[in-house]
């Protein structure tokens, strides 16, 4: 920790969060800039993200935060046009299922959609890092293979502890927090792939208007926004799910559930799994179009909305029925082994 004379001094910005007031993007990006190059003590970054967690965001501070952590990312040197490149990611913090968002950017990938999926490690030990690794994934390839699999197989896994180097000035404040702070918001909106394409979920339903006005804010081309009323950080195949869709810099809201799709509503229990093991195996039949159950359609929703907000597909309905045949065509299974395979490269 930087203890030096040029330390950063929070002082007034504590006084304007404790006042309940909010911040501007340009405070926002003094903060946090200092946080992320260790001018922060973690007794002070505590308080910050313990004043911010305990009252509503503006997307302006969000905006904020999201541009200067930007700046710090160690990206992936690819080709791809940003514009064309989809993620897909949760924020943590809801019920956790076999990590859906994982599969479905699978599928999406195998589709013909670029997909560079961002992610990291769960406190229940199947994130989507744990999962790929389990998969045969090399999850630690450095970006230049990162690229060799994007630009490849079509997709490509990139750790978040690898690409956010600044962030281990907070990480240890957040592991001993132990709630959801805006860092679990951050990272899906810092792809190393500068992807402007995105199917994100949310632990709460009132995240979902600030993380739409935020994209918007961030340059997103198109992106869903996605939480169901059983409080997934996903689409679901239980509940209804809410969902925001971002295009053309407007919000349009949509509320959906699995029979507007043609699909059954099934018991949320067919879709959580009980660990690594078990979430690994059931993805992994998902793939191959062995499972045929209430998990492989809340696959074929997600991977959906996935092509949808990628352009891949001009309705929800549309992606589930491609995201089926995708599946039992084999190229999701295919695309695993490739990215597997491309991976461990090098």
């Amino acid at each position: 920790m930087n203890t030096t004379s040029d330390a950063f001094d929070p002082t007034p910005i504590f006084a304007i969060l404790l006042q309940g007031n909010r911040l501007d993007r340009e405070t926002t990006k003094h903060l946090f800039g200092a946080m992320m190059t260790g001018s922060v003590s973690e007794p002070q970054i505590a308080s910050i993200l313990t004043m911010l967690a305990v009252r509503d965001l503006d997307p302006e501070e969000l905006t904020g935060a999201a541009e200067i952590m930007a700046r710090h990312v160690t990206p992936i040197p690819t080709n791809i046009d940003p514009s064309t490149l989809l993620d897909t990611a949760g924020t943590g913090g809801a019920p956790k299922t076999f990590n859906v968002s994982t599969a479905a950017a699978i599928v999406a990938a195998a589709a013909g959609t670029p997909v560079a999926k961002h992610g990291n490690r769960s406190r229940t030990g199947r994130g989507s890092a744990e999962v790929l690794q389990a998969l045969g994934v090399n999850v630690d390839a450095p970006p230049e293979i990162q690229a060799m699999c994007l630009e490849q197989v079509g997709t490509c896994f990139c750790f978040a502890i690898h690409h956010h180097p600044a962030t281990r000035f907070v990480v240890p404040v957040r592991r001993a927090l132990g709630f959801p702070t805006i860092f679990n918001l951050l990272g899906p909106l810092t792809n190393p792939a500068s992807a402007k394409r995105q199917l994100l979920g949310v632990w709460d339903r009132q995240l979902g208007p600030l993380l739409a006005e935020t994209l918007i804010r961030l340059g997103s081309i198109r992106a869903i926004v996605a939480h169901s009323d059983d409080g997934l950080d996903e689409i679901s195949i239980s509940a209804p799910t809410t969902l925001w869709h971002v295009e053309n810099g407007a919000v349009r809201v949509e509320h959906i559930c699995p029979e507007d799709v043609g699909l059954n509503t099934c018991p949320i229990e067919s879709v959580t799994a009980g660990g690594l093991e078990q979430a690994t195996k059931l993805i992994q039949s998902i793939l191959a179009g062995t499972e045929r159950g209430g998990s492989r359609d809340m696959v074929l929703m997600n991977a959906g909305a996935a092509m949808l907000a990628a352009g891949g597909v001009s309705s929800l309905s549309e992606g589930v029925r491609a995201a089926g045949e995708i599946i039992d065509s084999g190229a999701a299974t295919e695309t695993l082994r490739r990215l597997g395979e491309v991976s461990r490269s090098g």
